[in-house]
C-alpha cells in the first residue's frame, strides 16, 4: 500500500529530492533534502526547522473505557494520565516482542496514538482482538490526519507567532511530554513536545485537508527552514533517539531497545507480553541492547571510510553486533557516532570494540554512557534500559 502525502506538491515546488520509507507492504516517500543538508541541519541547531512526517501513522481511540482498556494492553502506566498529557509505550505481542512503538496523547474524549505507519495495521488488529464489551472504538486515522514537526531553539516562538491558543497547555511554556491545541489558518492542530533532535521539538497533528495551509504558513515565517530526513537523522542520532524499524524492531524485546525505562512500567498491572518482560527483568539483562558508539580512526568525507547500516561491530575477532544508525556529528567536531545493537557482554560503557567501515577498514569504537551524544544544555548521557 502506498501512502499519499497532502503536502508533496509543496516539496516538489521547492525542488526537493525524495527517498523511499517503509516496509511490510506499506510505503511512502520522505523528503531527502532540499539541496543543502548542512543548511538544513544548522536550522535545527540555531533557528527553527520544519519537517514533513508522512511516514507517521495515527490511531484514534475513543469511548468511555479507552484509558482503562489501553492500560491493560500497553507497557507504560496510564493511570494518572491527565488531559494533554503524553506517554510513550510499547505494544507487544504474546511473545513479548514489539509490535508498535507508541506515543499516546490524551485529548478530551480521545486518545491519539502516534507510531510508524508500518505499525498501524498490526497495532489496530492486535488491540481490537482484545475488545469484548468495553466502550472503546479503535480507528485508523492515518489517511485523514497528517503530521509535521518543528525543531530548534525558536520552534515555540515561530509557531506562537502564527497560532492562536485553543486548549491545553500554553505553547510558550509547553514542557516535554505535554500537549496543547492551537489554530493555524483556521486549522485545529494538536501540538505535543518531543525533543527528538536534541532541542525543542514540536510535533503537530492536523487534518490532512488543512496540512498544506499549515505547512505554508509556518514555512513563511522568517527564520524557518524546510528540512529533509538526512538533516533530521543527523540530529536525532546526536540526541540518542533510536527509531522503530531502524534501530530496533518487531523481533526485539523491550529490554533490547535502549529505551526500556522510557517505555515500560514495572509497577503497573498486567498487560500483554508482561510475563516475558518480567522474566527478562528478573534474569538481569537481555542478550543484546542498543548502545551509543563513538568511533575513531576514519578521516575525510569518503563514505567508504565510514561505517554504514549493517556494518559489523566486533569484540576481538567475534562479531557482537551491527551498526543501525551512523553519522558525523557537527556538534562533536565532526566525530563519527553510531547507534548499534550489541551483545550484552559488549555493552558496558567504556568497552572498546571494532567497527568495520563500508570499505572494510577496522575502526575503534567505544561504548558511551547512555544513548545521547549531545542535547541542548546537557551533552551526553541519554536514556538507557
Amino acid at each position: 500500500m502506498s501512502v499519499s502525502n497532502p503536502v508533496r506538491s509543496l516539496h516538489e515546488a521547492r525542488d526537493a529530492t525524495f527517498m523511499p520509507y517503509g516496509g511490510e507492504g506499506v510505503r511512502t516517500e520522505v523528503v531527502e533534502t532540499y539541496g543543502s543538508i548542512e543548511v538544513e541541519y544548522a536550522a535545527i541547531r540555531k533557528r527553527a526547522a520544519l519537517i514533513d512526517l508522512p511516514h507517521r501513522g495515527t490511531i484514534r481511540v475513543s469511548g468511555a473505557d479507552r484509558a482503562e482498556f489501553l492500560n491493560r494492553m500497553v507497557t507504560q502506566e496510564l493511570k494518572g494520565l491527565t488531559e494533554y498529557g503524553v506517554r510513550r509505550s510499547f505494544w507487544l505481542n504474546r511473545k513479548g516482542r514489539i509490535d508498535a512503538d507508541l506515543r499516546l496523547i490524551a485529548l478530551p474524549e480521545l486518545l491519539m496514538l502516534d507510531c510508524e505507519i508500518l505499525s498501524v495495521r498490526r497495532a489496530i488488529e492486535g488491540l481490537s482482538a482484545y475488545l469484548f464489551a468495553e466502550d472503546v472504538a479503535i480507528e485508523d486515522s492515518s489517511g485523514v490526519m497528517h503530521r509535521l514537526a518543528l525543531h530548534g531553539p525558536r520552534a515555540r516562538e515561530v509557531l506562537g507567532s502564527i497560532a492562536t491558543h485553543a486548549a491545553g497547555d500554553h505553547l510558550a511554556t509547553l514542557a516535554p511530554d505535554r500537549a496543547c491545541e492551537v489554530e493555524v489558518e483556521g486549522v485545529r492542530v494538536v501540538v505535543d513536545r518531543q525533543d527528538t533532535a536534541g532541542d525543542v521539538g514540536l510535533e503537530m497533528l492536523m487534518p490532512a485537508d488543512g496540512a498544506e495551509r499549515v505547512y505554508e504558513s509556518i514555512s513563511g515565517v522568517e527564520g524557518v527552514t524546510a528540512i529533509g530526513w538526512h538533516a533530521y537523522n543527523i540530529a536525532r542520532i546526536e540526541a540518542g533517539e533510536p527509531i522503530f524499524a531502524i534501530d530496533f524492531g518487531p523481533t526485539n524485546l523491550p529490554h533490547e531497545t535502549g529505551v526500556l525505562k522510557d517505555r515500560v512500567s514495572f509497577t503497573k498491572g498486567c498487560y500483554l507480553g508482561q510475563e516475558v518482560v518480567a522474566r527478562m527483568q528478573s534474569l538481569g539483562h537481555p542478550k543484546q541492547v542498543v548502545v551509543g558508539l563513538r568511533i575513531e580512526g576514519a578521516c575525510g568525507g569518503d563514505p567508504g571510510d565510514h561505517p554504514a547500516t549493517g556494518s559489523a561491530v566486533l569484540s576481538g575477532e567475534k562479531v557482537v553486533g551491527a551498526v543501525s544508525s551512523c553519522t558525523r556529528s557537527p556538534m562533536l567536531g565532526d566525530a563519527l557516532i553510531a547507534l548499534a545493537p550489541v551483545k550484552w557482554d559488549a555493552s558496558k560503557a567504556g568497552t572498546e570494540l571494532r567497527v568495520e567501515s563500508a570499505g572494510g577498514a577496522s575502526l575503534k569504537g567505544v561504548v558511551q554512557e547512555g544513548l545521547a551524544f549531545w542535547r541542548h544544555g546537557g551533552g551526553g548521557g541519554g536514556t538507557t534500559g
